[in-house]
């Protein structure tokens, strides 16, 4: 992460903690990731960098070396040649040269332990961050879910701000529209009570009296065909049934004319006889 995206991220959690708003996680945790990667990447630049330092001091180490070679053989042939003097500055200059390569080792195996440390702590640095990716990655997939059912939860329930807003729209849609509907009814009462007129209606009052009397002998009309109908119908079955009647009574009759007068004269003797 650079510095402005890291500028960035400072003056958004400022402006988060002034206005009161709640940390959102994911944010946070990628946040700390980056910060983790970015230890992790200024380890390796020292470790880099201690490695560079470390071969330079090796190299400057190995041509002093040389010189110490090449001073210990300059005195050796000075002795040869009977030059004591030129023995003695060539042993100098050697001893010289073995004091720095002593120092050098001794700094290089300064080195050499740091960046034992730093190989150490970048391995574990590496190791956490993976860890911590892993874990973030889990947080942020926990922390998504539960805001998404949290919303789901607060849309369903009408908790949430947004569809609390929805609900009163709602309402005062509704309160309008009965409203209006309760003035259209209410005028066409009134309309149709004569009370108010009706701007593309040209009638009076005497026309609608005019009208309504129309519309009453009409009703009246077929009042009295509806009478006269069921009158009739009345009439018709009542003579229907006087007719009936009189079949029936010539039906007696003629059945009691057609009774031998004769059989039942013997009938009558024989329980007579009978009887004595």
């Amino acid at each position: 992460m650079g510095l402005l995206s890291r500028l960035s991220y400072a003056i958004r959690s400022k402006l988060n903690a002034l206005i009161g708003r709640v940390e959102d996680p994911s944010e946070s945790l990628d946040y700390s990731y980056e910060q983790m990667r970015d230890e992790l990447q200024d380890v390796k630049r020292g470790l880099a960098n201690l490695t560079a330092q470390k071969k330079r001091l090796e190299v400057q180490r190995d041509r002093l070396q040389e010189n110490v070679s090449k001073h210990m053989q300059q005195a050796e042939e000075a002795m040869r040649q009977d030059r004591e003097d030129l023995a003695r500055r060539a042993l100098e200059k050697k001893q010289a040269k073995v004091d720095q390569v002593k120092e050098l080792e001794e700094q290089i195996e300064r080195l050499e332990a740091t960046q034992h440390e730093l190989e150490e702590k970048k391995s574990e640095l590496e190791t956490q961050v993976e860890q911590f990716r892993t874990r973030k990655e889990t947080m942020k997939a926990r922390y998504e879910a539960a805001e998404a059912e949290s919303k789901v939860n607060e849309a369903l329930t009408g908790v949430g701000g947004e569809m609390e807003d929805v609900s009163r729209a709602i309402e005062r849609a509704t309160e309008r529209t009965e409203e209006m509907e309760a003035r259209a009814a209410a005028l066409d009462e009134l309309e149709d009570r004569g009370v108010l007129e009706s701007a593309l209606n040209d009638e009076d009052e005497i026309d609608r009296e005019l009208r309504q009397s129309q519309t009453d002998a009409q009703v009246d009309a077929e009042l009295e065909n509806l009478r006269e109908e069921i009158q009739g119908e009345r009439e018709d079955g009542e003579a229907e049934s006087a007719e009936a009647e009189t079949e029936t009574e010539d039906a007696v009759e003629e059945a009691v004319a057609d009774v031998d007068e004769e059989a039942v004269e013997e009938e009558l003797e024989t329980l007579r006889e009978e009887e004595r």
